[in-house]
């Protein structure tokens, strides 16, 4: 059984869908260190859980990182959205002539052994790293759909908010992520 820490099903749900082994949502309200590293972020997750519950866990971790703003609001894109929302941040980026961001996912898995993973997150115990990411745009907001910064986040023309959820799922950050975790896990 692998516990993904999240209070979000749907972030749940998406993990069933990468792995075979039976994923089960573990809602653990552990301290989130303050670090513009998200792997830093992930990983003190990840450990934090894995203490909780001693049983291997899986954290994820993402925001969006805007070119113009130096990578702002990076880890602090749920932050960022709840206190300024997105139609704020788009005005940040508006005037700047650079527009490009990405988001951004880090999946970071911790059992309590040594990992040989491609990237590990040194520490006690250690941290596979898995990153995802998405390339786009920062335009003004349109679309229905999705959620959080969704309607400003634009790849190949369109939001990700115009988008449908299966159209989206195929280009998220956090499936990619995912797909990595689960190339590299063997239960």
């Amino acid at each position: 059984m692998l516990r993904f820490v999240t209070g979000n099903e749907g972030k749940v749900r998406e993990a069933q869908d990468f792995l075979d082994e039976a994923v089960q949502q573990f809602e653990y309200d552990y301290p989130e260190i303050q670090s513009t590293d998200l792997g830093a972020i992930a990983a003190h997750g990840a450990r934090e859980a894995y203490r909780e519950v001693d049983a291997p866990v899986v954290v994820e971790d993402s925001g969006l990182f805007v070119d113009a703003l130096d990578g702002f609001p990076g880890p602090y894109s749920a932050y960022v959205e709840d206190t300024l929302g997105i139609e704020r941040v788009w005005n940040a980026v508006e005037p700047e002539d650079d527009h490009t961001g990405r988001f951004r996912s880090l999946i970071a898995y911790c059992d309590g052994t040594d990992l040989n993973a491609p990237t590990v997150h040194e520490g006690t115990p250690p941290v596979a790293i898995f990153e995802g990411r998405v390339e786009g745009a920062i335009v003004p907001p349109r679309g229905e759909g999705g959620f959080g910064y969704d309607p400003i986040f634009e790849v190949d023309g369109r939001t990700f908010a115009e988008m449908t959820a299966a159209e989206k799922n195929e280009l998220s950050h956090r499936g990619r992520a995912l797909d990595a975790f689960a190339a590299w896990y063997e239960p």
